[in-house]
């Protein structure tokens, strides 16, 4: 009889992996509350310190491993685990809970852990809520090392041609698993936005993240399949499912020489429409994974980063030498900045517990930048500053009223006096956009487009706050339906609001690089893209074998109806022509 769990696939250009199943053992460290004695406290700090030192060292050894043709993100990855390890926010409050408290190494660790992810959990972001994983992860390595569980995720080349079934796994891990070269990856925590499958998408491993119980289901070295596309783990497949996913095996393999050969290629539909693919990142390094993909650009810098890990917000110095080194990288191509997207939640220390409870809900994005301008204003002089060294705009998100764009607008003018007075150059063109993420803005889209110099469509959010479920929340994932009729008719409306106010309209959320999706969207006159940098060849293939007329018309008919199974038929049907 053959056996299935399901997850969340990961994997836009490899999706399919045959192969024996390897289950690596452990998973989160359980600690126990212990204190121990004054006399004990300097020996429990040396314990901490060597874990930290050890679990540094690991990480060190890892990133001296990397090639030089790696994908960049693998070694920023890397990086930020180990600027994480070193953050007195971490280190500094478990040495003062063993010295001050009496607290056990491990205890303090697990303590600050709780602390450290009840903040994270509160991040409306979904993005930057997985951020809590490398968190977890790099904890409960050290928390190993203080409890004797330390282990190599792997000693040998035993692993060669497995699929490789685990718990949760580290970004960390998936390169060393890489570096084995395993077919596969099947964890059972994790979601679409997780580093883990970030990484894994990034270096080319399929992978079923969330895949609950897997590790109970799965026998060592059984054979299994692992099929990305539909998020599905198979097991004790019989001889014509396991031939038939062999020739898909086969047949996508031949697939990544065909993708590449389009590296260089206009993405024009068969009629003739000119698509604009650009790419989503969120750290300068990613610049070489743009050029890689064949970008027209980035149509998604998020610059949340530099607010990361620390008590206060970065300078307008800072500000500037992260968008010149990202304008200088990209070579005249164009970059959409996206302003501050954190909510109060991460500043609660500084604004006290406003905006806290509910941060979906509360003081975030262009809502916390009108409110704290000292936390606004040094990024958008270092955005206008940055403006005259190459074609770039700045988008705002979460916008939800026209009130909020004229505020925008009167601190980009005064903004731009004050740079005048001070003779410093910028653009006094840019151009000046609107993430549509919020329902209130869809529904009012027509007049937001009149204030704006293009509109953005942030899939992720929009869906999220329409459906009301919390992508992130495993119970409810199943209603996340992005060709939802409701969704469909928000897409549709602020396309078109777009075009009769002249403007261009992109889409930058999940739903744009997901193939599946491509020719609905082409159907719904979408003509800009911005995905993950590893989806832009998928989508273009699809782009090019394409008729938006016919699209347009297939799409019309089906959300004329408004029913839901209609319109998963009539994608069915889009994506066999």
């Amino acid at each position: 009889m053959t056996l299935s769990c399901q997850g969340t696939g990961v994997g836009s250009q490899r999706q399919i992996a045959i192969g024996p199943a390897h289950l690596l053992p452990g998973g989160e460290v359980k600690i126990s509350p212990r204190w121990v004695t004054a006399s004990e406290t300097d020996n429990e700090l040396r314990r901490f310190a060597q874990a930290m030192q050890d679990a540094r060292g690991e990480l060190r050894a890892i990133r001296e491993q990397i090639p030089e043709d790696t994908p960049s993100d693998i070694a920023a990855f890397i990086d930020t685990h180990l600027l994480i390890l070193e953050d007195h926010a971490l280190t500094g409050v478990v040495e003062s809970l063993i010295r001050d408290e009496g607290c056990a190494a491990e205890w303090a660790l697990q303590l600050r852990r709780e602390a450290l992810l009840k903040v994270f959990d509160a991040i409306a972001d979904p993005y930057l809520r997985t951020r809590r994983d490398d968190i977890n992860h790099l904890i409960n390595q050290v928390l190993k090392r203080l409890t004797g569980q330390a282990r190599q995720i792997v000693d040998d080349n035993s692993l060669d041609g497995t699929i490789v079934i685990g718990h949760d796994i580290s970004p960390a891990d998936i390169f060393v698993l890489k570096h084995h070269r395993i077919a596969g990856l099947v964890t059972e925590l994790g979601g679409p936005m997780s580093h883990t499958a970030i990484l894994a998408n990034s270096l080319g491993i399929p992978a079923v993240v969330g895949a609950h119980h897997a590790a109970e289901l799965l026998q060592e070295g059984e054979l299994i399949i692992l099929d990305a596309q539909n998020g599905t783990v198979i097991a004790e497949a019989d001889s014509e499912i396991l031939e038939w996913f062999r020739r898909r095996l086969i047949a996508e393999r031949g697939d990544e020489a065909s993708l590449h050969a389009l590296l260089s290629t206009a993405a024009v539909t068969r009629d003739n429409l000119e698509i604009e693919l650009l790419a989503n990142i969120e750290l300068p390094e990613d610049v070489a994974l743009v050029h890689e993909s064949g970008a027209d650009g980035i149509g998604l810098y998020r610059t949340e980063w530099l607010f990361m890990n620390r008590d206060t917000p970065p300078d307008e110095e800072e500000h500037l030498a992260a968008y010149t080194r990202l304008l200088e990288g990209m070579d005249g191509k164009p970059v959409v900045f996206r302003t501050l997207d954190l909510g109060a939640d991460k500043w609660c220390e500084n604004l006290g517990d406003q905006g806290c409870r509910n941060p979906a809900l509360g003081l975030r994005a262009i809502r916390l930048c009108l409110t704290e301008p000292e936390i606004f204003m040094p990024q958008l002089r270092a955005l206008l500053r940055a403006s005259a060294l190459g074609p770039m705009r700045i988008m705002i998100p979460m916008l939800s009223s026209v009130d909020e764009i004229r505020q925008v607008r009167a601190l980009i003018a005064g903004t731009q006096r004050q740079l005048r007075r001070d003779g410093l150059r910028y653009d006094p063109d840019i151009a000046i956009g609107g993430m549509i993420e919020v329902p209130a803005a869809a529904l009012i889209c027509d007049l937001l487009a009149r204030e704006l110099d293009f509109l953005s469509i942030g899939t992720n959010d929009l869906i999220q706050y329409t459906l009301a479920i919390d992508r992130m929340d495993e119970e409810v994932t199943y209603l996340y339906d992005p060709a939802h009729p409701a969704i469909l008719q928000l897409v549709r409306n602020i396309i078109r609001a777009g075009n009769e106010a002249g403007i261009p309209v992109s889409m930058c959320g999940e739903m744009a690089g997901e193939t599946r999706y491509t020719r609905l969207l082409l159907g719904l006159g979408l003509t800009r893209f911005s995905m993950q940098p590893s989806a832009i060849l998928p989508v273009k293939r699809l782009v090019l074998d394409s008729d938006a007329a016919e699209c347009n018309r297939m799409i019309r008919v089906a959300c004329a109806s408004n029913d839901a199974d209609i319109i998963r038929g009539v994608i069915e049907d889009l994506n066999e022509i």
